[in-house]
């Protein structure tokens, strides 16, 4: 008969995630862990095969946490959904740092290109999309389009947030992309846009 289980799976992962925001992925072992629950190491391998299960529960954890971001800027109703998924990205990186550099700054297996990289790192991406196509009343190619060209705006917006390099007010995010958004919509407007 297996020992019982000292700490329910949720516990554990409720730790391991608090390391991990705290000190980032490279902190999250089986002795900090341990610590971490005031217990040894030992009665995280009842419930989990090995660390590497505890690291995928930790990465799910942080993308759902994620999504529940995404979902507050989906149903704003004071900007245009894709707006509020824009400040809520920037949000994720000043709230959880650590957790918006191990989903979004690691490197990856493989190497996507840009027109494929939006579905690869984010499991919301349709949802994301169906708010530009929505919003701005555009085709699915034109929304693809600008859904790329924000996010890699935003995302370095996000990035100088989540490692310090910079800090921006609410006010100043919130009106550098409506600028950058307004100006993608007139040149997609005037049909300049290329792929």
């Amino acid at each position: 008969m297996p020992p019982k289980a000292k700490f329910a799976k949720d516990e554990i992962v409720e730790a391991a995630l608090n390391i991990v925001r705290m000190d980032g992925m490279q902190a999250l072992t089986a002795r900090a862990l341990g610590a971490g629950l005031n217990s040894s190491a030992r009665p995280i391998f009842t419930v989990f095969q090995n660390m590497e299960e505890v690291q995928q529960a930790v990465i799910d954890a942080a993308k759902q946490l994620y999504a529940d971001y995404v979902k507050s800027g989906l149903t704003q109703t004071d900007v245009p959904a894709f707006k509020g998924v824009g400040m809520q990205y920037i949000r994720f990186a000043l709230t959880e740092p650590k957790l918006f550099q191990m989903l979004f700054m690691s490197e990856q297996g493989q190497t996507p290109d840009v027109k494929n990289v939006l579905p690869v790192i984010d499991d919301n991406y349709q949802e994301i999309l169906a708010s530009v196509q929505n919003s701005y009343s555009l085709s699915q190619s034109e929304s693809e389009w600008l859904y790329r060209h924000l996010w890699i705006y935003t995302h370095g917006i996000a990035v100088l947030c989540a490692t310090n390099l910079c800090t921006f007010t609410p006010q100043e995010m919130g009106t550098m992309l409506t600028e950058v958004c307004m100006a993608m919509l007139q040149k997609q407007k005037e049909g300049r846009i290329h792929d």
